[in-house]
């Protein structure tokens, strides 16, 4: 498990507290936030690193720096998605930060030392923007992303969707009389408006010596970052031929009854489900294998024993989207350019195709992606945009759920393992779940009876009334605005003291 709330775990209420017991067994750069309420953007984040003595990289520097980009707003984020999923925003136009961070920061000095080889883990532990990144005067050597090692590749500038990692290799100059910028600029490609107010970039100084002047970054004419799909796996793990199981997953954005705009894959839009999805999985016995359990409106896929899963996912938004795997890194064996619709299946993949947890599909493009279930658990895969993630962009997949049924058990409960060596889930969790009245068993409408019955199940809203559009629903609610402003106005002047009028 992972935390997602309504997936792995209920909220942890206020007051309350909450144990995550896991074993580390993989290297590399990472970061924690909260998975529920879009709540990290305001704060709850931070990176994790995990060290490896085996790294292939371990002799080639001479110190690690941790350097996090992030976006900033000035509203915290409950107002902000209140707004966004609106009926006033029936387009929905993302919220836009209003600045960009270095290390929660801006003006950042990073102390260094010439003649040195620093390894800087990079990590955007943002809600929304993108950032390219650059040091001015140096190239960065590409050894890692998202905890897989690459075979070292040069780059100039670097690309950062929200969650992805890289570390890379900077050597320092052997003269220190003179300070370099680190700069940090949003994607604004990514903004439906940008504020004429809006600063994109954030800037940082490799400082060489403190008496020297941080300099001004030199202007940009285009962005050309390195393209991570031709990085090369460390260990050269070949391409997952033959897929076993193919899910293909067909992602717009699109208007419900409520006016607001909501995100879909195949025409589902993810509704939280009553009862965690993992604890369905861990009281249904044989069933855990059905899909169809876990809700009409989780986007449930059931994944078997060592499987070779490929995710199909066309891109029918005009948008990039980040997405996400949690539990797995992927081969991205495909990604198409810009405008290209939908995937073809007569493409030639790479031999050792680039791994990582979070990639890009690009604007009304496509992409393939494979991985082998080798890891039981409950797996959300989202959008890493925390808006989309608010709006309903996300899939749920069941991996191996009657394994979970042996190696997990809610002890002390009627749903306890048989196993007796299954891993219990900490009472902390079970109490949780409890302080909320929120069961743990049952399917994803909380039946425990009929497991196939779905009566109850939480839903998204309504379908718009046929013959709405978005536009339709622009012109309806200016025009109600408009009305009861036109009212307010005539019920104003009515109400004047004929004096005030002469």
């Amino acid at each position: 498990m992972d935390g997602p709330v309504s997936v792995t775990q209920c909220t942890i209420p206020p007051g309350g507290s909450f144990v995550y017991d896991f074993n580390i067994d993989q290297a590399g750069t990472y970061w924690y936030h909260s998975h529920d309420s879009g709540q990290y953007p305001d704060g709850l984040r931070g990176a994790l690193i995990v060290k490896d003595p085996d790294s292939p990289y371990k002799d080639q520097y001479d110190e690690e720096l941790v350097l996090t980009l992030s976006d900033w707003y000035h509203d915290q984020m409950p107002p902000l998605i209140s707004r966004f999923m609106s009926y006033a925003n029936p387009t929905g136009a993302e919220p836009v930060p209003k600045s960009a961070l270095m290390n929660e920061t801006q003006n950042l000095d990073i102390k260094v030392e010439p003649g040195k080889t620093y390894m800087f883990r990079i990590i955007n532990i943002g809600a929304f923007a993108a950032q390219y990144l650059w040091f001015e005067g140096h190239t960065m050597k590409i050894v890692e992303v998202d905890g897989i090692y690459t075979e070292a590749a040069e780059a100039d500038m670097i690309y950062l969707t929200a969650a992805q990692r890289y570390s890379v290799l900077v050597t320092t100059k052997d003269d220190a009389s003179s300070n370099f910028a680190i700069v940090g600029s949003m994607d604004q490609d990514l903004f439906d408006v940008i504020p004429s107010e809006l600063n994109p970039n954030v800037t940082g100084w490799l400082v060489y010596s403190d008496s020297a002047p941080r300099p001004t970054p030199a202007f940009v004419e285009e962005f050309e970052p390195f393209d991570d799909f031709t990085l090369v796996p460390h260990d050269k793990l070949p391409l997952f031929a033959n897929p076993d199981y193919s899910i293909k997953l067909d992602v717009k954005m699109d208007n419900l009854g409520d006016g607001a705009n909501y995100a879909w894959f195949n025409n589902v839009t993810y509704v939280r489900p009553k009862v965690n999805t993992l604890y369905t999985a861990l009281t249904s016995g044989k069933l855990a294998t059905n899909p169809a359990i876990y809700g009409e409106h989780t986007n449930p896929f059931v994944l078997e024993r060592d499987q070779i899963v490929e995710i199909v996912l066309n891109n029918m938004d005009p948008g990039k989207h980040p997405f996400h795997l949690h539990g797995h890194a992927f081969q991205t064996v495909f990604r198409s350019e810009e405008e290209a619709g939908h995937y073809a299946y007569n493409e030639t993949f790479p031999e050792y195709p680039m791994r990582r947890d979070t990639v890009m599909v690009r604007p009304n493009g496509n992409m393939v992606l494979r991985f082998k279930a080798d890891n039981p658990g409950i797996w959300l895969f989202h959008c890493h945009i925390e808006w989309h993630v608010a709006s309903g962009l996300v899939a749920t997949l069941i991996e191996r759920p009657l394994d979970l049924q042996h190696t997990l058990s809610l002890a002390g409960s009627p749903y306890a393992s048989p196993n007796s060596s299954a891993l219990a889930i900490p009472n902390s969790h079970i109490e949780a779940c409890a302080k909320q009245d929120i069961s743990i068993a049952g399917n994803a409408a909380g039946n425990q009876e009929n497991l196939l019955d779905l009566q109850g199940q939480n839903e998204p809203p309504a379908p718009l009334p046929e013959g709405f559009t978005a536009k339709g629903v622009v012109a309806l609610a200016f025009s109600i605005v408009a009305a009861l402003l036109g009212m307010g106005v005539i019920a104003w002047y009515g109400n004047l003291d004929r004096k005030d009028t002469k």
